[in-house]
């Protein structure tokens, strides 16, 4: 991990749809509870994304997106990995090519990540640090117990990734 890397993490979810709030709490989290650091910016991001596209124009060196995930684990576990790779618009038919484009008002993050692609401002280091949620399939507000005990799990974790000094454990 590079000191000088300019990095943004943004917190990815629907407040509405319980533990799938976990990005958006993350972010908050880590505002309230990290002490600033000039090389690092974090933004909601919510369920849209085009805002994110827009925010990468600016340049980072690398994306973190704090999300829910739902790997069949123990509800409130923390991953980190790198994203997958996106598909590439320019290798899509000119009839999905436009479908793709028709509406990007309600563009969900994954497809504004293609975008940021597609306009080459999407970093070459992209991950997730995801939380496995318990409860997301209903529309209700309020994260499990397990999932909000993750949050300043997760931010620890994340800053020792990132080599930040200090960590939530020297709070």
């Amino acid at each position: 991990m590079n000191c000088t890397d300019k990095i943004l993490i943004a917190g990815v979810g629907n407040e509405l749809r319980q533990d799938d709030a976990f990005g958006i709490e993350f972010v908050r989290a880590w505002e309230r509870d990290m002490p600033a650091i000039d090389r690092i910016q974090t933004m909601e991001v919510g369920i849209a994304g085009i805002h994110l596209v827009q925010e990468l124009h600016t340049g980072y060196d690398m994306l973190i997106l704090a999300d829910a995930v739902d790997y069949q684990r123990e509800p409130g576990m923390i991953f980190i990995e790198e994203l997958e790779a996106l598909s590439d618009i320019e290798l899509m038919p000119l009839d999905q090519k436009r479908e793709f484009l028709a509406d990007m008002h309600y563009t969900n993050p994954t497809r504004a990540m293609m975008l940021a692609k597609a306009l080459k401002v999407l970093p070459e280091k992209v991950y997730i640090i995801g939380c496995q949620s318990a409860k997301h399939d209903d529309f209700d507000i309020g994260m499990s117990d397990e999932v909000t005990a993750a949050i300043p799990i997760a931010i620890n974790e994340l800053s020792k990734w990132l080599e930040l000094k200090p960590s939530l454990e020297s709070k």
